[in-house]
């Protein structure tokens, strides 16, 4: 299936951000938002949406003794967004519900990009060729000093006795380099990327969501 969609689909908003700013609670919090407001909402994530796309998010996530060469995991990111594209989210649209992930491509060209230092235009090609043009409507970045951000990575990852994923147990020079690359696409691109100020309280953090919620709701009518 083509991920191309009618003019008459429902929204796309996508939730991006590093690792510990808090993406999986607001995501709940949107999510309850627009149903609130009546409105049929497809709650999703990447890697992953589909069980074929949650598979390669295994492989992508898990620890391995063979190392996972980077331009494998461009492409594994890509394969399972084709099919995430094609099983959920373009059905989702055309019947005029919403969609709300967590993360979409900006978090390839912040971590494959920025991260691993692959090459943007390569990364844009493979956009072009499995979206075919279909983008977010509105992304919340989520953003915050790194220093606050693990600590509440290593406070989550306490709580629920977890232990890093493969990303999450990066260096830190590899998050700035993630968050850099994010700061700068929503600086290319203000009128999509709201940067939201998550190092505040959830309360804060959840009222300027709201305010962009309401405030693009309105443009949309």
């Amino acid at each position: 299936m083509s991920p191309e969609v009618t003019s008459g689909r429902g929204r796309f908003i996508t939730l991006e951000g590093g690792e510990g700013v808090g993406k999986s609670t607001n995501l709940g919090f949107v999510v309850d938002f627009l149903r609130g407001q009546g409105i049929e909402v497809v709650q999703t994530r990447e890697p992953g949406g589909t069980p074929r796309a949650e598979a390669i998010r295994e492989q992508l996530l898990a620890h391995h003794q063979e190392p996972l060469d980077s331009d494998a995991e461009l492409l594994l990111v890509f394969a399972a967004r084709a099919q995430h594209l094609a099983r959920r989210i373009v059905p989702a649209l055309e019947r005029g519900a919403w969609v709300v992930s967590d993360r979409f491509t900006d978090a390839t060209f912040a971590y494959q990009g920025g991260g691993r230092g692959i090459d943007v235009q390569r990364i844009a090609q493979l956009e072009k060729f499995v979206q075919r043009g279909l983008t977010p409507d509105l992304t919340l970045l989520l953003d915050m000093p790194l220093d606050a951000a693990e600590q509440r990575l290593a406070g989550r990852l306490d709580r629920k006795g977890e232990t890093r994923d493969r990303f999450e147990q990066e260096q830190r020079d590899f998050f700035e380099r993630v968050r850099d690359a994010y700061l700068a696409r929503a600086a290319d691109d203000p009128q999509r990327m709201a940067i939201i100020d998550a190092s505040g309280s959830l309360d804060d953090v959840q009222a300027r969501i709201t305010q962009q919620l309401h405030m693009r709701m309105t443009q949309w009518a």
